[in-house]
């Protein structure tokens, strides 16, 4: 048996499949849908060992689905609109546009190879103006039917990063990415009235059924609904009650 060259078997059938398109989604009712979706990775301009477990184990699925019979939908997307890639803009003197898209071509080079069942046509980034524009309009309906307001609240904010951190970014009182020492700083904000949605939003939670236990638990701990304590404490000493009341409830 000859010996299994890589580098020359591999780049051959990934070819194939790319001639062929055995990995792109089309319209097709005869066959039930599938759809696969993984984290988007963060475009830093290398891949490590934690994208390539990451993202084998999504080809797995993809491809047992595609052998059983299902029409798979597998996209590719890039989490890309932050604060990093402006501070690393600014550090080398360029244009977070021009650092960001040319590092998802880097990494989009790096996956590549390894021969994932992705359906690069559906690839996108979260700073396309195609994508941030929905959120976009998204946003501005909430803001419409009344469930956005704004005010002044007092936010962790990183010196550095020069952004605000949520509670979970904030490790032994520094920013989880820069290290800096978080400050305390009112400023305006934006919030969604997750209160007056509270209880539909812990009603939806019964029905995903597929949805790991934790996950759901994760989900309504952030919802956050409060139910309260109501209770009556009795008067005592001299002093007699108003008319009408026996204690003080709270």
């Amino acid at each position: 048996m000859s010996r299994y060259s890589a580098a020359e078997i591999e780049s051959k059938w990934q070819e194939a499949w790319e001639k062929s398109g055995i990995f792109k989604a089309m319209r097709d009712s005869s066959r039930p849908k599938y759809y696969v979706l993984e984290m988007f990775p963060y475009p830093s301009g290398r891949i490590h060992m934690g994208h390539v477990r990451n993202y084998t184990m999504g080809d797995v699925i993809a491809r047992f689905k595609i052998a059983t019979g299902h029409n798979v939908l597998h996209p590719m997307g890039w989490d890309a609109f932050g604060m990093p890639a402006e501070n690393a803009a600014m550090a080398i003197g360029g244009h977070p546009k021009d650092w960001t898209y040319q590092n998802i071509a880097d990494m989009r080079g790096q996956m590549k190879p390894l021969g994932l069942s992705i359906d690069w046509s559906r690839e996108f980034a979260t700073c396309d103006p195609e994508y941030y524009g929905q959120q976009q309009a998204l946003f501005l309906d909430m803001l419409e039917a009344g469930l956005v307001a704004r005010k002044n609240a007092v936010v962790n904010w990183d010196p550095v990063d020069m952004t605000v951190l949520a509670n979970e970014q904030v490790i032994d009182g520094k920013g989880w990415r820069s290290g800096a020492e978080v400050e305390r700083r009112e400023l305006t904000q934006w919030f969604f009235r997750i209160s007056s949605m509270a209880e539909e939003l812990l009603d939806a939670l019964d029905g995903l059924e597929d949805w790991p236990a934790k996950v759901r638990l994760m989900q309504e701990n952030w919802i956050g609904k409060s139910r309260g304590l109501q209770m009556s404490f009795a008067l005592t000493g001299d002093s007699a009650a108003p008319a009408g009341f026996d204690g003080i409830e709270v």
